[in-house]
């Protein structure tokens, strides 16, 4: 059976940083028939409820940093996703939540230091793992938009 990793909110998790989940049916339905391993690097490394965080862009490349503290919270995060990719060698296919600074594939907001929006089509920090592990990945709205315009499988 194929594995397909996917963002713990997607499956109902209450871990999103705001305490609540972004339960999706209509992905899961489509999943039916694999093995779903969940993941939420933020959860795991700053609990839940937690203070929110962003893309920045730096001279030393693109961090997650909190707004609350404005402390770098990369490197916790890259660690979570490294172990997570090591213990789970057979992942076929990677779903991250939109928009996610941890998760989003190609959705994530990217801002420089003063908080101006460079863009909207980012790569979050454990996504970004994915794909360099050489994982096919994908936003889960961009997911549901190929299965239902084509024979997308994984």
């Amino acid at each position: 059976m194929k594995k397909v990793a996917i963002s713990a909110c997607l499956l109902g998790n209450k871990c999103r940083y705001d305490g609540r989940e972004n339960y999706d049916p209509k992905l899961l339905g489509l999943l039916d028939g694999y093995e779903l391993v969940s993941f939420c690097p933020e959860e795991f490394c700053f609990g839940t409820p937690r203070p929110t965080m962003d893309l920045v862009e730096t001279d030393e490349g693109i961090k997650a940093i909190s707004n609350l503290t404005n402390a770098d919270l990369t490197q916790p995060v890259k660690a979570y996703a490294q172990t997570f990719f090591d213990l789970n060698r057979d992942i076929s296919l990677f779903i991250g939540k939109d928009r996610s600074p941890s998760c989003g594939v190609k959705s994530a907001k990217l801002h420089n230091r003063e908080k101006e929006l460079l863009s909207t089509e980012a790569t979050g920090i454990m996504a970004q793992e994915a794909i360099e592990e050489g994982i096919k990945a994908y936003d889960a709205e961009e997911y549901l938009e190929l299965r239902r315009s084509s024979d997308l499988s994984i």
